[in-house]
């Protein structure tokens, strides 16, 4: 995405280098193409108007001159190019370039993702797919990032990049006022060590762009027209006949060439004293740009070399460059480095009123489409990887499975760009990523379906649809699901159907009726919402009968453990009559707590930690802000910004309530009108309390579903859990999943609500020095402190302003959408949460899995043997998260060398995938010194972890994603003032198949199993 066009080039002369005022500076002049993996036009859209020529004619051109050079950044347009575009020949030329180190393919994700909303799972994955092709396909593995454009930067990305095999991780999008002290202070590179328990181990040198970004200034003081982009600007929905394009710059001539190396001098030398050494990163390039690479350095070319002819005179020499090559010549400057700790920047400002925290919200639909999609690609990862051990020549094609998975891989890596899951696309670039997700889901469910249930052939066109018919549609009085367990952890869950008879019985698969509840559905009168308790092993699935009745509990239908929960109604309450309250309370309890319902307002009232019988006042309801939506009265808000116009108000004038009293859970149902007198209610909060007494840390969590829309026009909606807890403003959230951040209150001149606004993607909590209120996600959100004991959560946004830039591109958010997010509520002291919050937050992102099964034609009991049967549990400590089992397919050949050889030798490698190496993946959830216990580390025979599924023969340690083995991988060391945490062996030594991981670690490894025929 590109604001920076707006930027008036400022002629500013500055010299006076540390490094000595006669040395001219050197400039490495990068090309470089943004191309956005969505954002205003569809993937499709883009490869046809320009990506395609980009690599195209840069193939085209970078062959022709040995000096020239271009970076390659986002793989999916390179990917989508080479597959179906490039010729053998070009193929043959890209392959010399990049042997030459003159094509240089950076970061290597499927998209430069975006830092604030996405999920460390969805992250790793993108950039494990991009890898594997790099690596396959040219034996090249990506040692540098270029996040130019997410807006703001995660302290996790660092961490990542770092366990990738990165040497130096780049930014640009940083708070206005802080790159302003940055830049003349000298401060824009630093080490960055972004996780307080790794500390040096995973530290990285960090380059922040300049004010200018990734471009070269748009406008010069002798042409209204492009700057240094001579190929003009990019023309949709056709490239032109003529390969005239709109406002192509004046070309360098002998008229023009002394003016354009003035101002480009004068560029350099400006941008030169924001840094210590006298090397400069000058990128050239911007938004859709070297779709006509002939034109750029034909006039490129000449400008650098009359530049270089006078380099006395404009003080700086010019060479095109890599970043690499930049980066190695500010590595061997041998400076001694600040060290920049934990710390994120978080939230990002372009200025005084321009907050871009507006999209941690947008788009609430595509945020919840996103994790449903990652969270169903792990279970069939996870499954497909357990079916190839088990029986590698099952009836289960694997080329038919990996294709299904490959598909699904790709569209959660597609919308993991910083204009994707950020939901600050076009409605038709959004249409297109959900359609993308969802028939990439459409896929896994038929490879789920045949894993469970394909006896000798591969017919699934059968799978059988999620919620069960009355008889009167065909619908037998039995039926039967598969409930697969997705997580190396033992559980115990309950599982939620919505099925059209008002009785059921359901027994599991040793025969034993298990407990259930049943009780009218509050989203359909017609229908019931059935909840059973399911009890699973690690990647275990089990079988559970239902039988359906069309009457209540009888004497021919026995219930045996199934209890008819009946709600009772609580009279309609006002806001105007809240004079006096706290006088008629009603009680809900479990065995951890006890919440307290005022009838005369029919919200929360408090909450008791009933281990520690402490109470905590508070209550949640439904707030909104009014947005602006006139630039001529003032800020606005949009897909990016949140510009608060005031303080939000309350949302709702009356309130219902309804409590189904239940011996599975208890479920409250209260119902949010706009005005007094309305019948459909606006938002409604569906709060679930575990009542089953052997639900173990189930019992802590209390599911809250909401349901807010269609907004109103301009109006920004958040839930607001008020509480007495003494935070003084102070909230933590997480980044990316991965590690809790601290957020403190901060007052600004302006917009202040809105600076204060932070993302929020697994998990928030608010603290005091006894207690603490956690909330956890199944998508992200934005959330803040504005008042002591606040905790506001951002739900939902629906937007429209006059701005003509976002109406020419059609980014003004009028999403009309009815959202239904969900959050577990954790309340409990410090010490006690610190144990749950983490497991909670991976436990809601990855639910069982519920498949259902056509009636078997034979009893339950005779069923023939198949994969389906019971299977051994895989069970990790409870500090360990198993975070990726998978089959990746690529089939490069570990040894790196052995590899290359076989590129190298010309002949075109294409050998079948790899179905035997697995990808094992485990992360230490705890930070050092979080609890006495969980953050010690642990110490795991990985062979005996895994024989539930098999017997490990060999065990490979590798980089994050997986294309450095982990002996070889020896990453540049930066000279830091602060030399506390650094070792000499960057790499710990395993014994054997025993493996010790500490807080916050993040361990690669290839395994292989014995096959079953040896």
């Amino acid at each position: 995405m590109h604001l920076l066009s707006l930027i008036v080039f400022v002629f500013w002369f500055c010299s006076g280098k540390t490094s000595g005022e006669d040395q001219p500076i050197q400039t490495f002049v990068i090309p470089h193409s943004h191309m956005d993996v969505g954002w205003v036009y569809t993937i499709q859209e883009s490869m046809h108007a320009y990506a395609a020529n980009v690599y195209s004619s840069v193939t085209e051109e970078l062959s022709k001159v040995k000096e020239r050079r271009f970076i390659s950044v986002e793989q999916e347009f390179f990917r989508l190019w080479w597959d179906s575009v490039a010729s053998d020949t070009q193929k043959k030329q890209v392959r010399q370039l990049v042997k030459e180190g003159r094509l240089e393919f950076i970061i290597g994700g499927q998209v430069m993702h975006d830092e604030a909303v996405t999920d460390l799972e969805d992250e790793i994955l993108q950039l494990t797919e991009g890898h594997g092709f790099l690596y396959q396909t040219f034996g090249v593995r990506p040692q540098f990032s270029w996040h130019v454009d997410p807006f703001g930067a995660s302290a996790t990305t660092p961490v990542l990049f770092s366990l990738a095999g990165f040497n130096a991780h780049l930014i640009s999008r940083i708070d206005y006022d802080l790159k302003d002290g940055m830049q003349k202070n000298k401060k824009l590179q630093f080490v960055w060590r972004g996780s307080p328990s790794l500390k040096a181990q995973q530290e990285i040198f960090t380059h922040t762009m300049d004010q200018y970004s990734y471009c070269t200034p748009s406008h010069i003081p002798f042409s209204n027209r492009s700057g240094f982009y001579w190929n003009g600007v990019a023309l949709f929905p056709d490239p032109p006949k003529d390969g005239v394009y709109p406002n192509m710059s004046l070309p360098v001539t002998k008229e023009t060439v002394h003016a354009y190396a003035q101002t480009m001098a004068e560029n350099i030398k400006q941008r030169a004293a924001w840094f210590r050494t006298n090397h400069l990163l000058w990128p050239w390039g911007c938004d859709k740009q070297f779709y006509n690479s002939s034109v750029q350095f034909r006039n490129m070319d000449p400008l650098m070399t009359y530049i270089n002819q006078n380099s006395k005179e404009f003080g700086v020499t010019v060479q095109y460059a890599t970043l690499s090559e930049y980066f190695q010549s500010v590595h061997q400057s041998n400076l001694t480095w600040d060290v920049r700790g934990s710390e994120d920047f978080l939230p990002y400002s372009t200025e005084p009123f321009q907050a871009w925290t507006g999209f941690y919200a947008s788009r609430n639909v595509l945020k919840g489409v996103a994790r449903r999609a990652s969270s169903r690609l792990r279970a069939a990862e996870t499954l497909f990887t357990r079916y190839r051990i088990s029986f590698p020549d099952g009836p289960v094609a694997k080329d038919w499975a990996l294709e299904k998975l490959r598909a699904l891989r790709w569209a959660v890596s597609e919308v993991q760009h910083h204009d994707g899951i950020t939901g600050t696309e076009s409605p038709k670039v959004a249409e297109m990523y959900v359609q993308h997700l969802l028939q990439g889901m459409m896929g896994a469910e038929e490879l789920l379906a045949a894993l469970f249930l394909l006896p000798q052939n591969l017919d699934v066109s059968g799978a059988p649809s999620r919620s069960f018919q009355g008889k009167g549609a065909g619908q037998a009085l039995e039926q039967h699901v598969i409930i697969y367990n997705p997580l190396a952890w033992n559980i115990t869950s309950v599982v939620n159907m919505t099925v059209t008879f008002p009785s059921a019985v359901v027994h599991d698969d040793d025969g034993q009726p298990v407990p259930v509840q049943i009780q009218r559905s509050a989203q359909c009168n017609a229908s019931y919402d059935l909840f059973f308790v399911v009890q699973l092993g690690g990647l275990q699935h089990r079988k559970y009968s239902i039988q359906f009745s069309e009457t209540l509990c009888s004497g021919k239908f026995k219930c045996k453990r199934t209890y008819e929960a009946q709600g009772v109604a609580f009279e309609r309450r006002h806001v105007r009559d809240w004079r006096k309250t706290g006088r008629r309370l009603l009680p809900v309890m479990n065995g951890c707590y006890k919440l307290m319902f005022d009838q005369d307002t029919n919200l929360l009232h408090s909450a008791t930690y009933l281990k520690e019988q402490r109470r905590i006042m508070m209550t949640q309801d439904f707030w909104e802000y009014d947005a602006n939506g006139d630039v001529k009265a003032g800020p606005i808000s949009d897909n990016y910004i949140f510009s608060a116009n005031g303080s939000a108000v309350r949302a709702y004038k009356a309130v219902e309530m309804e409590i189904i009293p239940g011996k599975v859970l208890t479920e409250i149902r209260q119902r949010f009108y706009r005005e007094d007198g309305d019948e459909d209610y606006a938002y409604s909060i569906t709060t679930r309390v575990p009542e089953y007494s052997e639900a173990g840390p189930w019992c802590h969590r209390l599911e809250q579903t909401y349901s807010l829309g269609p907004l109103r026009l301009n109006t920004e909606v958040v839930l607001r859990s008020s509480s007495s807890l003494n935070n003084n403003r102070t909230l933590y959230s997480d980044d990316n999943g991965y590690q809790m951040m601290k957020r403190t209150y901060k007052k600004f001149t302006n917009n202040t609500v809105a600076r204060n606004y932070f993302p929020m993607v697994r998990t928030t909590y608010i603290q005091d020095d006894i207690s603490r209120l956690v909330l956890l996600s199944d998508r992200a959100h934005g959330v803040s402190s504005q008042a002591d004991g606040q905790l506001e959560v951002m739900l939902h946004r629906r937007l429209w302003n006059n701005l003509q830039w976002n109406l020419g591109y059609n980014l003004t958010l009028n999403d009309s959408s009815v959202v239904r997010p969900t959050l577990w509520m954790i309340l409990g002291s410090v010490a006690a949460t610190s144990k749950l919050y983490q497991r909670g937050a991976v436990e809601l992102q990855h639910r069982p899995v519920v498949m259902p099964i056509d009636r078997p034609s034979k009893s339950w009991k005779d069923k023939e043997s198949r994969f389906n049967s019971p299977v051994p549990p895989v069970v990790l400590p409870p500090n360990l998260h198993l975070l990726s089992l998978s089959i990746p397919g690529w089939n490069y050949t570990s040894d790196h060398d052995l590899h290359l050889s076989h590129l190298h030798s010309g002949r075109e490698v294409r050998s079948e995938p790899d179905y035997d190496r697995v990808l094992l993946r485990v992360v230490h959830l705890f930070e050092e010194g979080e609890d006495p216990e969980l953050s010690k580390p642990v110490t795991v025979n990985l062979k005996d972890v895994l024989k539930g599924l098999g017997e490990v023969r060999d065990l490979d340690e590798r980089s994050l994603t997986g294309t450095w083995n982990i002996t070889s991988l020896q990453r540049w060391r930066w000279k830091t003032a602060d030399t506390s945490g650094k070792k000499n062996d960057q790499h710990k030594r395993n014994q054997g198949f025993t493996v010790t991981i500490s807080p916050k670690e993040i361990r690669t490894f290839f395994i292989h199993f014995s096959s079953r025929n040896d």
